[in-house]
């Protein structure tokens, strides 16, 4: 008892938590990584059992295995090479093997994952709710990395983290089920709305259904009074980073800019301060 009193003190347990936040920032690497090639080879046995072909039979991949490896020269990373953001800094961003540079995404993905376990913990202490928020966050920064470079945001992630939103729910931890529920459906409906108006007026599709079954997880989390505050908050950044990449970095107009980062940068902001926000602007604006 005296060992899991130790465990769970406001004065370690934010930092036992971070320690555990880096190393599934390792985990949610290996997600952002391998999730999109496994959805593109069920999609391609799909695709073949509809032909009435047989699919090829390819060696296993999913996320336990094969081994993390150097896609340039087939390196098998050690576990003394797997060290959360350390191992980065020591063998200083490249292969230990062939010296080809390694991307700084995986220490910033890690970095974020680990800060964020240690404000969930910092912030509400153990139990469900931080349990909840860590898992809200980690979901979010995995589907934000593959939408900024796949243009997707798989179902396995988005559903689930709606699901589970509903479930927290019912515990009123950051919003009664009521609120939740009609959350995930408005989120859902309001740019599945957005979507048809702007696809029936220009005939192009503005963005897709994973952005709206993400905003519905999110409304399912924060409850429906967030969901204006979400879309604003990630339509006003979405805005200035196109922008931005338009004029700065001579990005293209017709190429495509994932929406998914910045509903989940919303998302965040919703979940801890949303309240707070909101109650500031109506008494700045509204009086």
């Amino acid at each position: 008892m005296h060992f899991i009193d130790t465990f769970t003190h406001p004065a370690v347990f934010p930092w036992l938590w971070l320690a555990f936040g880096l190393i599934m920032g390792s985990f949610l690497n290996v997600v952002v990584h391998r999730l999109p090639k496994m959805m593109e080879r069920d999609w391609q046995a799909q695709c073949a059992e509809m032909r009435g072909e047989k699919p090829d039979e390819a060696a296993a991949f999913n996320l336990v295995g094969p081994r993390s490896h150097c896609p340039a020269c087939g390196h098998a990373i050690t576990a003394l090479e797997n060290i959360p953001v350390l191992s980065y800094l020591a063998l200083r961003g490249r292969c230990s093997a062939c010296k080809t540079r390694i991307s700084p995404r995986y220490p910033i993905v890690e970095l974020l994952a680990g800060i964020a376990a240690f404000y969930c913990a910092y912030r509400y202490g153990f139990g469900l709710a931080a349990f909840a928020a860590t898992c809200f966050v980690w979901s979010l920064i995995a589907a934000s990395f593959i939408d900024f470079d796949t243009q997707l945001l798989p179902d396995s992630i988005t559903l689930p983290l709606l699901w589970a939103g509903l479930l927290v729910a019912l515990s009123g931890t950051f919003t009664d089920l009521r609120s939740g529920v009609i959350g995930a459906a408005a989120g859902y409906l309001a740019l599945w709305s957005v979507y048809w108006l702007f696809k029936l007026a220009t005939g192009k599709e503005g963005m897709g259904f994973g952005d709206f079954k993400l905003l519905a997880a999110i409304g399912a989390w924060t409850g429906w009074q967030m969901l204006l505050l979400v879309v604003l908050m990630s339509s006003f950044i979405g805005a200035l980073v196109g922008v931005g990449l338009i004029v700065l970095a001579r990005h293209g107009r017709n190429i495509p800019i994932p929406f998914g980062p910045y509903l989940a940068a919303a998302g965040v902001v919703a979940l801890f301060w949303g309240p707070p926000i909101q109650r500031y602007y109506l008494t700045t604006f509204i009086g």
